[in-house]
């Protein structure tokens, strides 16, 4: 049977009314716009014939229970189902404290959009006949309580057996932190790593072992689409950072099973306090990339001395905005030869070195 449906991605929406906004002066998130910012996606979705919308974590600011309450209540309006999962932002504690939600309770909060099973954290559900989304949870603790991108032994068996008892049905994995690597050497990085997961070769193997293709992350805040030893991991940009994006996603199978998914990326252009949200937010994220640059220069791999960093980062200040917009086409001819070849890679090529564009709209054949 041929498949085709409709579905949209609004990731790392970090939604915070307004009594809740954690101000700092070199805070990247402009949550400001969190609201607005959503409801006009979603006013845009709904003219749509969508078939469901994936939210893949960092849903509030800082897990605060009346972010959770506002967007659940939000969700239950939509003329479509909606299926979220729990970022790092959305549990950062286990046990509840004055500010956030406990660990445990994040599906309390969302029975209607994925979570009929509150006593875990992860789930599965028929999206339509022969569609089935896993939703895992990649959010756990350390023996100190620290905060990690980890999925446990347990969610690791529970995913195999739903795989095998999947037969022939098209699955899509949904997750908060990358499995693919979406930035150079990513997952050894100082400033990188706690982006993806630490375990995800375990996980990879067992999605490779099932033939899953398709997986769709947050939590980096940029537009990417990574591709590895035969799995797509889908990134999209958070809705409070530059450049605000969104995806809507076209899949289609024929006959003989070839599928065809044909990505394409939207932005949010305004809301009523930024007029003009697309360059007032590029200065946002720019004028705050300075202590972000001098670390990225002074850890390793370049391990610059501070002097030397002082002096480039100036020239970077664009360097993470041109990342989170997808599609980066980096050159610093300026820069010393290993500097210079450093900050190249991030551009968005092949493995082969070729320059290529599919981070905002593709057409993946599966």
């Amino acid at each position: 049977m041929s498949l085709n449906f409709r579905f949209a991605i609004a990731s790392d929406l970090h939604v915070a009314l307004p009594h809740t906004i954690w101000d700092h002066p070199s805070r990247f998130h402009l949550v400001e716009v969190s609201i607005p910012a959503f409801d006009i996606v979603l006013e845009h979705l709904t003219q749509l014939n969508l078939d469901f919308l994936l939210l893949p974590g960092d849903l509030t600011q800082h897990g605060e229970p009346e972010n959770h309450t506002w967007l659940q209540e939000r969700l239950a309006k939509l003329p479509f189902p909606t299926y979220v999962i729990p970022g790092n932002h959305d549990v950062p504690v286990l046990d509840a404290n004055e500010q956030s939600i406990a660990f445990k309770d994040f599906p309390q909060f969302y029975r209607k959009f994925g979570y009929e099973d509150t006593e875990q954290l992860y789930y599965t559900c028929e999206l339509r006949p022969n569609v089935r989304l896993i939703a895992l949870n990649s959010n756990n603790f350390d023996d100190r309580g620290k905060q990690i991108g980890h999925v446990d032994n347990q969610q690791l068996r529970w995913l195999e057996s739903v795989l095998e008892s999947a037969n022939d049905e098209l699955i899509l994995v949904m997750i908060h932190h990358n499995v693919v690597e979406h930035l150079p050497n990513q997952a050894n990085h100082p400033l990188a790593s706690r982006y993806i997961l630490d375990n995800a070769a375990e996980l990879l193997q067992i999605l490779r072992r099932y033939k899953v293709q398709l997986v769709f992350t947050g939590h980096l805040h940029i537009q990417d689409i990574a591709y590895e030893d035969n799995v797509y991991d889908i990134t999209t940009g958070s809705l409070v950072s530059y450049p605000h994006p969104y995806r809507i996603l076209q899949y289609s199978q024929d006959n003989y099973g070839q599928g065809k998914l044909q990505i394409s990326s939207h932005k949010v252009e305004s809301v009523s306090d930024f007029p003009d949200l697309q360059q007032s937010s590029h200065q946002w994220m720019s004028d705050r990339s300075f202590p972000f640059m001098i670390k990225l220069l002074t850890l390793p791999p370049l391990n610059l001395p501070q002097e030397k960093a002082e002096e480039l980062a100036p020239t970077l200040k664009n360097f993470w905005a041109n990342i989170a917009a997808g599609d980066a086409s980096l050159e610093y001819p300026e820069f010393p030869e290993k500097v210079r070849h450093h900050f190249e890679k991030y551009s968005s090529i092949t493995p082969d070195g070729h320059r290529t564009f599919i981070d905002n709209h593709a057409t993946l054949l599966l």
